[in-house]
């Protein structure tokens, strides 16, 4: 009985160099990272409490980008995946250390935001806590909403909510900081 001999086939060679030229190529994942690294690290800083995590995160979502560039088949989405990816990444870090709190005997030292350097010392400290008040989707819509300003679409889109959600969220929101500060002055 002769040896079955390996065949190729060109059609799976050939698509999958089709699906490389369609998805986003290394250039443009460069080119994301030059022009939106720093607001990035911004969305992430609103969401976690300390810079190292916010790099963490941001460098991991490239990362994660990267690894999946074949898949984004529009460069234009490249940006939205990034910040769904940080917004995705900053809820797991945060999991990670509620649990990690809830097994340490004593409790860790406040971490500095990274936002510190925009407010003067009373205002910034007043926010960040009113901030940390609200609920997490309260907080998140807020964040991508005026930090990052996206519009009420690309929030939605961003955090797979209806465009409904995203305005009662962010009305409940803005009511909840109102009251908040206007107490504290």
């Amino acid at each position: 009985m002769p040896a079955a001999r390996p065949t190729r086939l060109p059609s799976q060679r050939e698509g999958a160099e089709e699906t490389v030229a369609a998805g986003t190529t290394v250039d443009h994942l460069t080119e994301t990272y030059r022009a939106h690294y720093r607001s990035l690290l911004g969305l992430a800083a609103l969401l976690l409490d300390d810079t190292a995590s916010c790099e963490d995160v941001v460098q991991e979502a490239f990362i994660r980008v990267h690894s999946a560039r074949n898949r984004v088949r529009d460069p234009e989405k490249t940006l939205a995946y990034l910040r769904q990816t940080v917004v995705n990444l900053s809820r797991s870090a945060l999991r990670r250390r509620i649990l990690g709190l809830k097994l340490l005997s004593k409790p860790m030292p406040d971490m500095a935001s990274a936002e510190e350097g925009a407010y003067d010392q009373l205002e910034r400290d007043a926010l960040i806590k009113a901030m940390k008040g609200l609920q997490r989707r309260q907080r998140e819509v807020l964040v991508l909403r005026y930090f990052s300003d996206m519009t009420e679409a690309q929030v939605a889109d961003a955090l797979g909510i209806s465009l409904g959600s995203v305005k009662a969220y962010g009305s409940r929101g803005i009511a909840a900081l109102r009251v908040v500060m206007e107490a504290q002055a």
